[in-house]
């Protein structure tokens, strides 16, 4: 596979979705993309496009360039951990939050487990400016501990940030160590590059984000979460940095998971963590979204796929009844945030990948 992004191979399927990436680049959407899709078996087609900021002489985006995966970090990292942690018998579902954390103390929150973080039904804020009121990462697990409860938990589901940053310490207390150190032994297996806090000989070849007005300068393999970057770019909403190939690796390890046993674990548990909610109105799984017609991955996946979105421009859809995934990888907030256009293009490019590739 040539990794300086040339088509491999240039196969005519590919020619729709790419004039959508191509589309988008000149309508500067994003500066930089990189595609790949794939089976439980194998890649079957990849490529990148644009370069890595919008200036005319920044360098080529790359099937190997690095970005930052934002909260694809929720099922790449927490979820699998959560789910290795269920086989080897140091975590459950119903594993009661107030069991692990100290600070996780009161009536009206007594009852929440790990399922209600993972399903985003356990009554927390969808957001908290942590990084503006906190100034190190061991003041974040109080901090979030001790956040008032916008609703009962498990009436509905409202995607929730802190509820990933809580699942953060659950994991830590519960397992012994930081999650950057438990998340390493699955990483040696999907690499090169998926890892939190990227050595700083990585930078050049990670296309940057926004031009931070908190941090003051253009972030380039410092995560873009805030809140993240509070916890010292580890955690368990945002702070995996990775490359297609890496995420890709991922997708078809998760694709067989559902077949057979996997370091992920058993076929039984991929199917749980895969299943729909109960939580009323809710379209979530434990920690993954699932297919609907209005998703970022348009209306031709069937209704057993699950995806994730995250916040820099970056998503991935695993269907396992098509035997089929898509990871879609750019840095649309380069260089601010305000730039939404990739939304209109999601669903479109899934749609045209599903036409030229899916089972």
């Amino acid at each position: 596979m040539d990794p300086t992004g040339a088509r491999q191979p240039a196969d005519e399927r590919a020619r729709r979705a790419g004039g959508l990436v191509a589309a988008a680049l000149d309508a500067r959407a994003f500066p930089a993309a990189v595609v790949e899709v794939g089976s439980r078996a194998d890649v079957i087609w990849t490529e990148a496009f644009g370069r890595l900021t919008f200036e005319r002489d920044a360098p080529a985006c790359r099937l190997d360039t690095i970005f930052d995966l934002a909260s694809l970090t929720k099922v790449i990292a927490a979820v699998p951990l959560v789910m290795r942690a269920i086989e080897q018998g140091g975590l459950a579902l119903d594993t009661r939050v107030a069991d692990v954390v100290p600070a996780w103390r009161g009536a009206d929150r007594a009852a929440v487990t790990v399922r209600h973080l993972l399903d985003h039904s356990a009554g927390l804020p969808a957001h908290q400016r942590l990084w503006q009121r906190l100034e190190r990462r061991d003041q974040v697990e109080a901090a979030v501990a001790t956040l008032p409860l916008e609703r009962p938990p498990g009436t509905a589901a409202v995607y929730s940030d802190p509820g990933f940053i809580l699942l953060t310490f659950v994991l830590e207390r519960a397992l012994g160590a930081r999650l950057d150190a438990l998340f390493r032994p699955l990483s040696a297996t999907l690499g090169p590059v998926l890892t939190f806090t990227p050595a700083p000989a990585l930078r050049d070849d990670i296309a940057p984000t926004e031009d931070d007005p908190w941090r003051g300068r253009v972030l380039r393999g410092e995560v873009h979460d805030e809140n993240a970057a509070l916890c010292e770019g580890v955690a368990g909403h945002a702070g995996l940095f990775g490359t297609a190939g890496a995420v890709g690796r991922f997708a078809r390890l998760a694709l067989e998971t559902f077949t057979r046993p996997t370091a992920l674990g058993a076929p039984e548990l991929m199917r749980t963590f895969a299943a729909r909610s109960t939580v009323p109105g809710s379209s979530r799984a434990l920690g993954w979204d699932t297919m609907l017609p209005t998703s970022s991955c348009g209306g031709k996946l069937s209704a057993q796929a699950i995806g994730h979105t995250g916040f820099t421009g970056t998503s991935l859809w695993i269907d396992p009844a098509r035997d089929f995934y898509v990871v879609l990888l750019t840095n649309r907030v380069h260089p601010t945030r305000e730039n939404v256009q990739l939304q209109a293009l999601r669903p479109r490019l899934h749609d045209a990948l599903v036409e030229g590739f899916g089972a």
